[in-house]
């Protein structure tokens, strides 16, 4: 593929970090999915090399003179084998996306991959009726650990004359990064919900979980064994222990009753509580995070009267 160095265009480029989140998301749900299917048509456990996945977007956000700010964006349909994307549902997604907002519009669109392709030109010049200079965002998902910068790059299209002919190519544009206080927050939000040290997660959630799970996985061992005793019993492998067979009857006769209606409506009265119990606790939570984070901008932005009084940020 073509490409320019960088782009003489002028324009400043201004990206949010939600852009980037969901780029990262969009790639990472199709990868899962492509995953979970070809592990199903595998067959007899067999490892499966995936393709190289790809995915695509819109950018949405505001353009102040020649300052570009990349707020927000959107999934796109594109069909790889005819380069053409879904213009319907393109514009369904404008047109709501103009509901909501009204001074966004479509600035490009975004990929993922290490570098422009020739194909990716199709859906340049097919936003070109949209806005008649798309800003192309492409994200690299390979990530190097030892790399310091964002594996994203904006490119610009250019006509530039080569070989004696006219050629719309990809040029390469600067930006930075620009945040308000609620990305900013969402953002240290998503971070700490990351895995810490040793695999264990970090959230109080993942921790319940996994010793639901350890709880199960210890009941269902703990059946094995009975029935593995009993099948040997059966066969006249070990002999008949009366008692130990009334213990296990006794345990039998417990199951129908979680068949009965009036435990189904215990049971969803207690998950209903405990639900509503989570729900307090959460929100309990934020309200305490939110006054820690007000407690800390007063006294980062602590400010004082001309009078001598003194009066907090928020």
């Amino acid at each position: 593929m073509a490409e320019a160095a960088s782009s003489s265009s002028g324009l400043t480029f201004k990206l949010h970090p939600l852009v980037i989140l969901n780029i990262s998301d969009h790639y990472t749900r199709v990868k899962s999915q492509a995953a979970q299917h070809h592990l199903a048509t595998a067959g007899n456990g067999g490892a499966v090399d995936l393709p190289p996945l790809r995915v695509y977007g819109c950018v949405i956000g505001v353009q102040r003179g020649r300052t570009v700010e990349i707020f927000n964006s959107f999934e796109l349909l594109y069909d790889p084998s005819t380069h053409s994307l879904d213009r319907a549902f393109l514009e369904k997604k404008q047109e709501l996306y103009k509901k909501v907002f009204p001074n966004f519009y479509i600035l490009g669109w975004y990929s993922t991959g290490s570098e422009a392709q020739e194909s990716d030109m199709h859906i340049h010049r097919a936003l070109m009726d949209i806005n008649e200079n798309p800003v192309y965002v492409l994200l690299n998902p390979a990530i190097n650990p030892a790399q310091k910068d964002l594996p994203v790059t904006i490119y610009e299209s250019e006509l530039h004359v080569i070989d004696g002919s006219p050629q719309l190519i990809f040029v390469r544009s600067s930006y930075t990064i620009e945040t308000v206080e609620a990305e900013r927050i969402s953002v240290d939000h998503v971070a700490h919900l990351k895995p810490s040290d040793g695999g264990s997660a970090a959230t109080q959630l993942a921790a319940h979980l996994t010793g639901i799970h350890s709880a199960i996985k210890m009941l269902n061992s703990r059946i094995r064994v009975l029935h593995e005793y009993l099948v040997a019993m059966q066969k006249g492998d070990i002999p008949c222990e009366n008692s130990l067979l009334r213990q296990v009857s006794s345990l039998l006769r417990r199951l129908p009753a979680i068949e009965s209606g009036k435990f189904q409506d215990d049971f969803l009265m207690e998950y209903n509580d405990t639900l509503l119990v989570t729900y307090l606790a959460m929100l309990t939570n934020c309200s305490s995070a939110m006054n820690e984070l007000v407690d800390k901008i007063n006294t980062a932005y602590d400010r004082h009267s001309r009078r001598g009084g003194r009066t907090g940020f928020i």
